[in-house]
């Protein structure tokens, strides 16, 4: 099988696995994926979000703390659906990209304007 990948795709892909990784890791819409794993911390009025202590969810929760590591897996999973279901995967990769680019916009702006 010849999985040949241009550079607009390298970068659509590189967008979208961004954006998911984020999306995973830090945003709140999510919050609901990663509290399973995490339980709460309080020390000196500070509060902290500590992976559970054993099992599957202490290594869910150690892979949902590292963005590194977080974006790994959702690059292997836009990749694959982008070259091996394109008609999940294309829309998908597009759209996350887009709101890649929407975000370092915002970002750029705030900073501007700020």
């Amino acid at each position: 099988m010849d999985i040949s990948i241009g550079l607009e795709h390298l970068l659509i892909v590189s967008l979208a696995s961004f954006r998911l990784t984020r999306l995973i890791v830090f945003d709140k819409i999510t919050e609901w994926i990663r509290s399973p794993f995490f339980d709460e911390v309080t020390e000196e009025g500070e509060f902290y979000l500590v992976p559970k202590e054993k099992g599957i969810r202490k290594w869910i929760g150690e892979l949902l703390n590292c963005y590194w590591c977080t974006g790994i897996w959702s690059s292997a999973l836009l990749f694959g659906l982008y070259v091996y279901f394109p008609i999940v995967g294309i829309p998908l990769a597009f759209i996350l990209s887009i709101a890649a680019i929407a975000a370092c916009i915002e970002t750029v702006i705030s900073k501007l304007m700020g």
